[in-house]
């Protein structure tokens, strides 16, 4: 959310195209941290996403594309550039890393440690890693509703801007995306549920 007093994203753009450096850091600053979570998020690792954010802004240095504020926000302008570069580094590159914790995520685990005990918080951290790694196994043109929508928090309408979509096809994604997830998590939690019964069957023989 842009303060009050603070220039918005298209005027920063506009300043940054006229030569202001300072624009350019304040709209790094202002957006990086969105680019480089869906990045992480798309791809699974911290170097490719770094890399990838990077390249966004670069496209906006070099190319000086034209975005008109018209016809969606700057975010889903800079998300659509990130997408594109992620998904043409994978499909170069042809491999995927686990997703690692990043900073954010340290921060939260360490105060559900406080409050939890060191086996909920080995569960929490188990399911958390098991939603990520479903989420990099679907198909992109699921995934990237998924990171739009349930993990960046997107309406329908902004992902549609960062897609170059109709809502309807990010609507009819996501729900077949969401019944792939389900089915994924299923087996995964029938092991731990069978495993879980196997230590307390253990535990009375």
């Amino acid at each position: 959310m842009t303060a009050p007093n603070e220039p918005s994203d298209s005027e920063l753009l506009q300043s940054m195209l006229a030569g202001d450096e300072d624009a350019l850091a304040a709209l790094y600053r202002r957006r990086r941290s969105s680019v480089y979570r869906f990045a992480l998020q798309m791809c699974g690792s911290q170097a490719l996403a770094e890399d990838v954010t990077q390249e966004v802004f670069m496209v906006l240095i070099r190319e000086r594309p034209v975005f008109d504020p018209a016809r969606g926000s700057l975010n889903a302008f800079l998300l659509g550039v990130a997408r594109n570069h992620v998904l043409r580094r994978l499909r170069r590159e042809r491999f995927y890393v686990a997703l690692a914790e990043d900073s954010d995520n340290q921060g939260s685990t360490n105060d559900a440690a406080r409050t939890t005990g060191p086996l909920d918080n080995l569960t929490r951290t188990e399911a958390i890693e098991s939603v990520r790694r479903s989420v990099l196994a679907l198909p992109e043109r699921y995934r990237e509703v998924v990171v739009l929508c349930d993990l960046q928090e997107m309406s329908y309408a902004e992902a549609a801007e960062v897609l170059g979509c109709a809502v309807g096809t990010v609507r009819s994604r996501l729900h077949r995306a969401r019944g792939l997830l389900i089915a994924k998590l299923r087996p995964e939690e029938e092991a731990e549920m069978a495993e879980a019964t196997t230590k307390s069957a253990r535990c009375f023989a």
